[in-house]
């Protein structure tokens, strides 16, 4: 449309031309309006520190928390966008720094800072908890402080970070696979060479779509940027392979089916390694093989159903009726029907209500994302202005929706480029030979399943040492870190991860 107006334009100009003669007046020139300027929102305050201390294994840990800013910019050296972050430091010599960042995309880095990792906590994401109970910040036995500095960064549009240029600019600046690997990787190195880091051991955890994001920084920083990176922990990355239709591949009914059986496991306090073990194994074995038999064996279907009802203990008919194929939110509904209740496709043992339980279909929102929103931005907004002193009255985003519906995205993948994290994780192991990888789920996580993580490490080729890239799974499911005992875990897994270097 824009070709053809520019052209139409061009045309009576060249048509007109000719009338003009020297005695004609010259037509009346007006002053262009000045292009309309994005109004820039009030700046953020300066960087703000204060000294705190958490008691951790009979010991106390002090540390100076600090919130602040770092901008991005266009090839003018012109601010485009303020990137926040909340770094904690131990002072120290030879400290290793993490940077971590959640995902969305459109989320804060809050749910890693005060549910998993960050040495104060609030309680969010469990099941029996409630929006409105206090949100208080406690000691977190499950923190890494103890061995190494967290640098946590909220990407433009989440937490306080805002953009400097228009929603189009905006979207052409951060909002996408690419574009989002490359200012973040650019912020990570900005930091470190403002703080005086850049000889530091450096690691990088990513949660979900930040596990997607893992790979890809490391990828970028080592190529492009010129940091190493000593190790990478990926959080219930969004690491699946492009499973193709459903009609036609078994991968993404493979994908789910050990993440069901894993909570029905666990509500019958049966689930353990040693129990999933042979899941995993009927799943990439016998599962595949008759889902890809289809109709061409008559036996493979009530295989199928007799071994699924066997394994979830759902209804016989539902699963009769699903062939042996079930899909998450019918799933998620039907187990819980009789009580009136929701699964979570991130936990499906943390329910909620279901406002519409007659409705065909699922209404309203996931259970646990109705229920983090409001603890996470209470503890952290107080956290930031009261605790820390860094005022002001921007809003703060724990999730983004609008950062979400922006999103560069192409007609294949929700990512955009879902293949790519896999890709660069492959290019990033081969690269550097001393770099680890710990991927970590929650056994029944049906949102990012842990299923996808051992399909693509499967076909990692081995170089070198064989343990360099492991993947790891504790009790609970998305965010399984709310539950104390995998959140030790974790943090176990990963101290070892980095005594190993």
């Amino acid at each position: 449309m824009t070709f053809s107006r520019i052209s139409l334009a061009c045309a009576l100009t060249v048509m007109l031309a000719p009338a003009l003669s020297a005695q004609d007046p010259k037509p009346e020139t007006k002053p262009e309006a000045p292009a309309a300027k994005f109004p820039l929102p009030p700046s953020l305050p300066a960087d703000a520190h204060v000294a705190q201390s958490i008691q951790l294994n009979g010991k106390t840990l002090n540390y100076t928390a600090t919130v602040g800013t770092l901008h991005t910019k266009n090839a003018e050296a012109k601010a485009t966008g303020e990137v926040v972050f909340t770094s904690y430091i131990v002072n120290a010599p030879n400290r290793p720094v993490t940077f971590a960042f959640n995902g969305g995309p459109g989320a804060a880095s809050v749910y890693l800072n005060l549910g998993a990792i960050g040495p104060k906590r609030v309680a969010f994401g469990a099941e029996g908890q409630s929006p409105s109970d206090p949100a208080t910040l406690t000691d977190n036995s499950g923190t890494w402080l103890d061995f190494t500095d967290l640098v946590f960064i909220d990407p433009v549009g989440t937490g306080f970070s805002r953009s400097l240029v228009s929603p189009d600019e905006s979207k052409k600046l951060f909002f996408g696979p690419n574009q989002d690997i490359a200012y973040l990787s650019q912020i990570i190195y900005d930091w470190l060479v403002k703080n005086g880091r850049l000889a530091s051991r450096k690691y990088i955890v990513g949660e979900s779509y930040g596990g997607y994001r893992g790979p890809r920084l490391v990828q970028y920083l080592q190529s492009k940027i010129g940091v190493a990176i000593n190790g990478l922990i990926l959080v219930s990355p969004a690491l699946m392979p492009d499973g193709g239709s459903r009609d036609l591949s078994p991968i993404p009914w493979m994908l789910t089916l050990p993440s069901i059986v894993a909570a029905n496991y666990e509500r019958h306090d049966k689930l353990t390694a040693e129990n999933m073990a042979p899941v995993i194994e009927y799943t990439r074995g016998e599962y595949a093989t008759d889902l890809l038999k289809g109709t061409s064996d008559p036996g493979a279907t009530p295989r199928i159903v007799k071994k699924v009802t066997e394994l979830t203990g759902l209804d016989p008919t539902f699963v009769k009726q699903a062939g042996g194929r079930l899909e998450t939110q019918a799933f998620l509904r039907e187990e819980f029907r009789e009580t009136g209740k929701l699964g979570s496709r991130y936990d499906p043992n943390v329910t909620a209500f279901d406002p519409f339980p007659f409705d065909p279909t699922q209404r309203t929102n996931d259970p646990i994302l109705l229920s983090i929103i409001a603890p996470t931005t209470t503890a952290m907004v107080d956290f930031v202005t009261r605790v820390v002193g860094w005022k002001t009255d921007a809003r703060y985003n724990a999730l983004s929706y609008e950062v979400n519906q922006a999103w560069e995205r192409n007609d294949s993948t929700a990512f955009g480029a879902e293949a790519a994290s896999a890709t660069d994780l492959r290019v990033a192991v081969a690269t550097d030979p001393k770099l680890r990888v710990l991927i970590a789920h929650g056994w029944a996580d049906l949102s990012c399943p842990f299923m996808g993580s051992i399909l693509t490490v499967s076909q990692i080729p081995v170089m070198g040492d064989p343990t360099r890239v492991q993947v790891h799974m504790y009790p609970g499911g998305h965010m399984y870190y709310s539950r104390p005992a995998s959140d030790l875990a974790l943090r176990k897994d990963v101290i070892e991860m980095v005594n190993t270097h």
